[in-house]
């Protein structure tokens, strides 16, 4: 192959894989026509696995796949191919599940080398060009591996068929059992063990936000009037530090992937939406449980961000930023003394400077991430205040920012993604009473449901330079679903709750496996692949197993469908033995349980002839942390119609006398029906 010339990877849309379209390494896409080329030639297949704005994926590439010497390794001897874990998860989960097992460990970039008939005998993740640092080189690996495959080819096969058959036990092993509340506790005190009360989060460094960890804490401290799981000794505690660090970016918001040290100081400068999106969620909820003005602006500031570096002119979210600028990983991001003194002036910089702990010497490679970890305020009353004091300065260092090379963007839109942006946005149109949350959301929302699903109303992946591509998997349905809950409870238009019932019947028909009682990943429609996955633990994000629960059952009682409830407690039931072993990893799935455990509450508002006061009732309703409470809502007109023909058992209720009233039932008991503000008000003020 030519080196200057372009491979087949020029012809894709994911960023990724565009990124290596100039390599001299004889890429392939994912496909057909790689393993027919594998099989024909008796080839092995290097897969490699990575996404646009992984920092190791671009060191690896530098050092490896731009280099003639290992492209010729690869291109005479294996089938190379490349994969967006973004755009195929499917994939991913798979043989990064290999990976973990052979290895110990994951992480990206992924590297596994197969058979001609995609089975894995051998995985990684990154590997140096030549051996060092204790780390073997790809080189070494290649020609040991060509070496093995010539003269043993059978022997490698047999391993391949051995790890094969061991991940699709994995994959398809039912454990049985029962969930019952005590695994909730026991989930709180392994969290609690975890914990770091010096700077928040659980564990050691490396510390990942994980914002479902908090959600489960905030619905147990509700749920069983524990005060310390929702006090500064845990949720706060995280919430606080976190925003304080580095990890965040004070000068133009966000929060990056993760942070490298047990302070939050020092992040992989990678922002991601899916952790903004869960991030500002947690926030929210956050304040409605807390009632603190700082927890509001910190999501505001993430929904700020996303506004400007991440929503496309069609509405919906890109993906990701990457890391690196110039080569360099979180250069766009740091700065010097000299640099805040000459755009703040020589007094405001110095404040600048001393607040945000940016000094000579540097806090990072000789330069500064501005972080609160040392000089903010300790509690988040008066952080907040500090916040408004410093809007303006903090506003004309972005605005120096914004004249530096920045870094690359993954541009794809994601549906999975864009469905947790889609429920935070809502979110916080609920919380903090602004429809104009609510506009961005049903936006981005409409963009997915007019241009991410085929002719025949299947939802797709991914979306990207005019194209929609790719069978839709678990977390598109289960995420999107949830978006449209939450925008129907932002703005009680029954249309939002309708695509989320159509979605989820389309997901149960799609992913449901009658047998074992659980969602698989993957569509019965999907490309037959070595296993299926059927997972649950979470990760970065929620499982979609976890997220597919919660939403069945909020749409059965907000329905009244009980056969939505009936598959939770079968999926229940299928998953609780590795729920039970290690319950602090499935902590979205938990909230779920949470709200079959209860006690649920129902709430309807019929708004009869006093739309105003109904309207008021609704709000205060809204910003109030009420995540065991589905609230309906039935304004006089056609939208009562619609909203009776999905929810049939509203028929049965009446604004009494035209006047604004609402129902309550709670623990499946119903009050009798209240009408008057004062009444009304008194009803909301005791739940």
């Amino acid at each position: 192959m030519d080196e200057k010339s372009q491979n087949r990877l020029a012809l894709e849309k994911s960023p990724y894989l565009l990124q290596h379209k100039n390599n001299p390494v004889d890429w392939f896409p994912w496909g057909e026509e790689a393993f027919l080329k594998a099989k024909g030639e008796g080839k092995p297949v290097f897969l490699s696995i990575g996404y646009s704005t992984c920092h190791w994926c671009h060191v690896m590439e530098h050092e490896s796949f731009e280099d003639g010497e290992v492209a010729r390794s690869l291109n005479d001897h294996y089938v190379a191919i490349k994969v967006d874990r973004e755009e195929r998860p499917d994939l991913d989960h798979i043989y990064m599940t290999v990976c973990q097992t052979l290895t110990g460990q994951g992480g990206w970039p992924l590297t596994i080398f197969l058979t001609p008939e995609q089975k894995p005998f051998f995985a990684g993740t990154y590997f140096p060009k030549r051996s060092k640092w204790g780390r073997s080189g790809l080189l070494d690996i290649l020609e040991q591996i060509t070496e093995k495959w010539t003269a043993d080819r059978k022997r490698l096969s047999a391993l391949a068929e051995e790890i094969t058959t061991d991940i699709q036990r994995q994959a398809y092993e039912q454990p049985g059992n029962s969930l019952t509340a005590d695994v909730l506790e026991k989930a709180y005190e392994a969290l609690q063990q975890r914990f770091d009360p010096a700077y928040g989060g659980f564990g050691e460094a490396p510390k990942f936000p994980s914002p479902h960890n908090l959600m489960f804490l905030l619905r147990y401290s509700r749920m069983t009037g524990k005060p310390e799981a929702q006090t500064s000794a845990m949720v706060g505690k995280t919430l606080l530090a976190m925003y304080k660090g580095g990890i965040y970016d004070h000068v133009g918001y966000g929060f990056a992937r993760y942070s490298t040290d047990r302070q939050w100081l020092t992040p992989h400068f990678e922002k991601m939406l899916y952790d903004n999106a869960l991030l500002a969620y947690v926030y929210l909820e956050a304040h409605q449980a807390m009632a603190s003005p700082f927890y509001a602006r910190v999501a505001e500031e993430i929904f700020a961000y996303v506004a400007r570096e991440m929503t496309s002119f069609e509405g919906g979210f890109y993906s990701a930023q990457d890391a690196d600028s110039e080569g360099l990983e979180g250069k766009f991001y740091l700065w010097t003394a000299e640099e805040v003194e000459r755009v703040l002036g020589k007094q405001g910089g110095m404040a600048f400077c001393r607040l945000y702990d940016i000094t000579g010497e540097g806090n990072f490679e000789g330069a500064n991430i501005p972080n609160l970890i040392r000089n903010g305020p300790g509690e988040s009353a008066s952080l907040f205040n500090l916040l408004e004091k410093m809007k303006a300065p903090r506003e004309k260092l972005y605005q120096e920012r914004k004249k530096r090379i920045h870094p690359h963007k993954d541009d794809k839109v994601l549906t999975s993604w864009n469905g947790l942006m889609i429920a935070a946005l809502a979110k916080g149109s609920q919380a903090l009473q602004n429809p104009a949350y609510a506009a961005v959301a049903a936006k981005a929302a409409g963009f997915i449901w007019e241009r991410l699903r085929s002719p025949e109303g299947r939802l797709l992946a991914r979306y990207r330079d005019g194209e929609a591509a790719l069978p839709a998997y678990l977390d598109d349905y289960a995420f999107l679903a949830w978006g449209f809950i939450e925008l129907y409870r932002a703005t009680f238009n029954p249309d939002y709750l309708q695509k989320a019932l159509e979605l989820t019947e389309q997901m149960i028909s799609l992913f449901w496996d009658e047998k074992s009682a659980a969602f698989f990943f993957s569509g019965k429609d999907a490309e037959k692949l070595i296993a299926r996955p059927r997972t649950l633990e979470d990760g970065a994000v929620p499982s979609g197993n976890s997220v597919a629960a919660l939403n069945l059952l909020r749409l059965s009682h907000l329905t009244g469908e009980q056969r939505f409830g009936d598959f939770v407690s079968r999926q229940m039931d299928f998953f609780a033995g590795d729920v039970k072993r290690f319950p602090q990893a499935y902590t979205f799935f938990l909230t779920a349980l949470q709200f079959a455990l209860g006690p649920p509450r129902e709430i309807v508002v019929m708004a009869g002839n006093e739309e105003q006061e109904a309207k008021e009732i609704l709000q205060a309703l809204q910003k109030k942390f009420l995540p065991e409470t589905a609230l309906l809502c039935c304004p006089p007109g056609e939208q009562t119609a619609r909203l009776k023909a999905i929810a049939p058992f509203l028929e049965q209720y009446e604004a009494i006398d035209g006047k604004a009233t609402l129902y309550l039932c709670t623990n499946y008991a119903c009050q009798a029906p209240v009408t008057g503000r004062e009444q009304m008000q008194k009803i909301i003020d005791t739940i």
